[in-house]
This record gives C-alpha cells, sequence and structure tokens, in this order.
C-alpha cells in the first residue's frame, strides 16, 4: 500500500478530520496534506508507528468496554 491510501485509511480509523489527526500526533497539517495527495512520502517508520499506536489505542478503548 503506497504512503497516500496508508495515511488516508489511518486517518479513517481513528475517525478524525485532518486538523484533528494532526493535532493528535503533532504531525504539521501540510505535511499530511502532502501525504494524502501523494506530492510527499511518509517514512516508512512513521507509517508502521502511527498504526501501531492507532490500532493499540483502538484495541485498548474495546477491552476496556468490556
Amino acid at each position: 500500500m503506497d504512503c497516500q491510501a496508508k495515511i488516508k485509511e489511518l486517518r479513517g480509523e481513528t475517525g478524525l478530520n485532518r486538523k484533528a489527526f494532526c493535532e493528535k500526533f503533532e504531525i504539521p497539517y501540510r505535511t499530511v496534506t502532502e501525504w494524502e495527495r501523494g506530492t510527499r512520502n511518509a517514512p516508512d517508520y512513521v507509517l508502521r508507528l502511527l498504526e501501531y499506536y492507532i490500532r493499540t489505542e483502538k484495541l485498548l478503548a474495546e477491552l476496556g468496554q468490556k
């Protein structure tokens, strides 16, 4: 999966708009915009860290509800 699709997928999993996503993860708005447009690519390690954090946070929230 390319960077553009991965960022959109991860942001979709959070349910946040672009501005809120940027604020939560302290990533400049312009950077995320460029990643989503495909004009720049995020380093692979950034995508992996975001994915790990988002999925771990989601799992913990699900466990907390049970």
